[in-house]
């Protein structure tokens, strides 16, 4: 439990209760979930219920567990003292009121000593208050609230009505106008700065099939031109000159050295993508599955970051693996310096495996980085000083730490190093040639004697090269005069950070605060668009207070709004089937703006599995073929050691008696599937598949649960596979977003089809595999789903059975496609004849350890 989080007060009185069953179900065959129950509260003894939130947390010795503070002191944050912890909330006034007045409780506020349980709900479901706060408060400031705070050009299109639905479409003559009369927007004539978008001349070239280009005044349209060993960066001006004819005017600039920068190479149509996020308006873009839906919002992200150093953009993600995928790709690049980016929240935390990145984005952990920073920076200073003569060792702290601050540096640039760099300029100016002899710094660079040579060029790379020491101290001064924890991260927040993250729970969460300090930005990018309620889309764009600053609007300085997602995979999850199904509170805002027929971009061309997995679900997509290096890649190439399909439907019969179970309503269980899933993950893994490249997913939580049980019980302790678990064990809906090289997939149900029978559900599941598919069913249910028959016929043209090849190991190499010796081939019957293989299997591996040992 943690600050913020709300709570409920629980009063269950066990001499009540009934102790009586659920009702039955209208069938008859099934009992009443506890959550739709309404005779629960008599059943448990539940007499009274209330709201509250958490504002602070202490331990057994009063410390506040939320304190930023704690993480300076030497040692690091101490551990809390105790086991006991002490809550104080804030009680719901309203209904405290109600008890104290007597239209509450019987007990009145006596009700209060009554609770004997705390509950507390996951955090994704427990962010209600923070929205109902925002709807309210934009609610009571009236509709001209949101209109200022939402841009008059995007709110048209936003609420659905108007005429043009690509009135917000950076092309259109309102987003023109716009563009004309705002700073710091372009109009689609404008020149745009790619940044590192394109690899090459040629790349460029490609990625504006049928337009006249040139680079620098050179005409490149037909010619194949040479690879340039240097590297350059772009910017491009499109210039339309009627429907036949379009004329990309390129002009090139250095690539900086020293940093990796952008090594895909985009289609046109992520190109198409990445100049409209990077033009004013409102952008939407449909990404299938592996098309690179992450890399395009991340380039987007570094050009705005580039073109506009002024502006701020704000990122917001569905879940907390999508925001660390963007923030290690980000740092991957190495052109965005990481000073200013910033992540709201702490939801890293929650998830199952930790972001690889070594950087930490949190408030604190930026202000923690600010300061390392601050150090080795005053340590150059004081190097420098000692240098030219100005201070001494002995002037150092006890501990050797630097004499100079953020503040007395800024003296000692301006009355000292600057001072000694136009004396330079001047020499140089009036012929003196003697360019190391007149160079001020030479003993601050030791190798400037070793070499003995240095030109004016060169003597003024190293004179930016500390001035941008004093710059970034500069930046850092505010930080090293504020004191406190809070007022710190509050600057970095408002003032320097110009990459702000968070997820759509967490914008909810902060909305309050956020518009209370005078937050402001300029961009606002959306991935996983189509997995966020309409709602959840809407509120980060009310982050910031509306105002005017010179602009033609008026009213919001949001610039660009760019959304991100695929309407053909799973939408938000809403528990309320009223609400979901009758309401259509299930549809997303990106879905809504797609049926309204808002101008989209849709990404067609796929990177991330083999052809023929690809063609599972490619059929949903207008035109979604694959780039060319799933074709000609070896990985994609070579076939699946010991398994002689990439893909297969194997059909499971009934297990010991049974098929498809529920110990409680709607925990679908299936043991035969279940155990058959694990059996195929042991022997791939017997036969050197690394199981961390390995998924089992499944349709049904309960199912989960029970895989997660057996896998625990046959790579346990004292099985020749402890401790080997797979990359992960999920369900469908929790892993979309997420891929692996092979996938083991269970569908649980064996009496009807159930919610696959959504085919954005069917359409995850088998878009997460990049080199292998293997799915568990009974066929006969799946095969007469006419929904989902476009993705199963392609299942029906292979055996039903599972097929081994026996003899081979990971790393093998036959291609796919290559003829299988019929004695090799091993067709598996059923869970129980897999079973056995893979126990003499793991015998074989005993008995070979043990004649090892000895």
């Amino acid at each position: 439990i943690g600050e913020f989080d709300n709570l409920f007060l629980v009063s269950v009185d066990a001499s009540k209760m009934t102790g009586a069953p659920a009702p039955m179900m209208g069938r008859k065959d099934r009992r009443v979930p506890d959550e739709e129950d309404f005779t629960f509260p008599e059943r448990y003894g539940i007499q009274a219920v209330r709201g509250c939130m958490v504002l602070e947390v202490r331990d057994e010795a009063g410390t506040i567990l939320s304190d930023p503070a704690l993480a300076y002191e030497e040692g690091g944050r101490p551990d809390p003292k105790g086991k006991r912890r002490f809550l104080r909330v804030a009680l719901d006034p309203a209904q405290y009121a109600a008890d104290a007045l007597g239209r509450g409780s019987k007990l009145g506020t006596d009700v209060y000593d009554t609770f004997n349980l705390v509950v507390r709900r996951h955090g994704r479901e427990n962010n209600f208050k923070a929205v109902l706060e925002t709807i309210r408060s934009l609610m009571r400031g009236g509709a001209m609230s949101m209109y200022r705070s939402i841009p008059s050009w995007l709110m048209p299109v936003i609420l659905g009505y108007g005429g043009d639905p690509a009135a917000a479409s950076f092309s259109s003559p309102q987003l023109t106008a716009f563009a004309v009369k705002t700073a710091g927007v372009a109009t689609p004539d404008d020149e745009l700065d790619y940044g590192d978008t394109f690899i090459d001349i040629n790349h460029l070239r490609e990625s504006f099939p049928g337009c006249i280009v040139t680079v620098d005044g050179q005409d490149v349209t037909s010619d194949e031109q040479d690879a340039s060993p240097n590297r350059k960066k772009y910017r491009v001006k499109v210039i339309e000159q009627g429907e036949s004819k379009t004329e990309v005017v390129a002009t090139s600039y250095p690539f900086p050295p020293r940093y990796n920068g952008n090594p895909i190479r985009f289609t046109p149509v992520q190109v198409t993508a990445i100049r409209s996020g990077l033009s004013p308006g409102l952008t939407t873009i449909i990404g299938p599955p592996g098309t690179g839906k992450t890399d395009v919002a991340v380039q987007i992200i570094s050009n705005l970051y580039h073109s506009f150093p002024t502006q701020k953009t704000v990122v917001v993600t569905h879940s907390n693996a999508a925001l660390n995928d963007i923030f290690d790709k980000v740092m991957a690049r190495g052109d965005v310096d990481e000073r200013y980016m910033l992540r709201l929240g702490s939801g890293e935390k929650n998830l199952q495996t930790a972001s690889t990145s070594s950087h930490d984005f949190t408030k604190n952990g930026r202000v923690a980085h600010i300061f390392f920073r601050r150090g080795t920076l005053l340590e150059k200073v004081q190097k420098l000083s000692e240098a030219l003569g100005v201070s001494g060792k002995a002037e150092r702290g006890i501990d050797g730490s630097p004499s100079y601050t953020c503040e007395t540096s800024e003296y000692f640039y301006f009355h000292h190093v600057k001072k000694r760099m136009d004396l330079f300029e001047a020499l140089v100016e009036s012929g003196n040639s003697a360019i190391l002899d007149i160079f001020p710094f030479t003993a601050y660079f030791p190798d400037l004697e070793t070499e003995g040579i240095l030109t004016a060029e060169g003597a003024r790379e190293k004179f930016s090269h500390i001035k941008a020491i004093f710059d970034e101290l500069a930046e850092y001064r505010p930080i090293e005069l504020l004191r406190s924890q809070r007022q710190r991260t509050d600057y970095l927040l408002t003032t320097q950070a110009r990459i702000v993250a968070m997820t759509c729970t967490h914008a909810a969460i902060a909305r309050a605060h956020l518009v209370e300090l005078g937050f402001h930005y300029d961009n606002i990018i959306m991935e996983e668009a189509g997995q966020m309620l309409d709602v959840e889309t809407f509120v980060p764009l009310l982050l910031q207070r509306g105002e005017s600053d010179d602009s033609a609007s008026a009213h919001s300085r949001l610039k660009r709004v760019c959304l991100i997602g695929d309407h053909n995979q799973l939408p938000p999850v809403v528990k309320n089937v009223t609400f979901s199904k009758f309401s259509r509170y299930d549809q997303s805002l990106f879905t809504r703006l797609i049926r309204l027929g808002v101008p989209s971009i849709e990404l067609n061309k796929q990177g991330r599995a083999r052809p023929e997995l690809a063609r599972l679900y490619s059929w949903r997509y207008d035109d979604l073929g694959d780039l060319e290096h799933v074709k000609t890649n070896d990985v994609f190439k070579k076939a699946n050691a010991g398994l002689a399909h990439t893909f297969q439907m194997i059909n499971v019969e009934d297990f010991e008696g049974r098929g498809e179970s529920t110990p409680t309503a709607y925990f679908y269980q299936n043991i035969g599937e279940a155990e058959y899933a694990v059996a195929l993950f042991q022997y791939m893994v017997l036969i050197g598949y690394p199981p961390e490249k390995i998924s089992i997913l499944t349709t049904y939580n309960g199912q989960k649960d029970l895989l997660h049980d057996i896998v625990s019980q046959r790579c346990g302790v004292n099985t020749p596979l402890a401790g080997i678990t797979p990359g992960a064990i999920s369900t469908v809906d929790q892993y979309q977003g997420q891929q692996n090289d092979y996938i083991i997939l269970s569908l649980v149900r064996t009496k009807a089809v159930g919610h696959l029978r959504d085919i954005r559900r069917l359409i995850v599941a088998v878009s997460r595999a990049r080199l292998g598919l293997y799915m568990f069913c009974r066929q006969s249910v799946f095969c007469d789903c006419h929904e989902l028959r476009r993705t199963i016929d392609q299942f029906l043209v292979r055996p039903s059975k599972l097929q081994l090849v026996k003899g081979e190991n990971f790393g093998m190499d036959r291609k796919v496609g290559d003829s299988i010796p019929e004695a090799s081939l091993y067709e598996v019957h059923d869970v129980a004849d897999l079973g056995a293989l893979v126990h003499s299997m793991q015998q074989e591996c005993s008995d070979k350890g043990e004649a090892k040992e000895e």
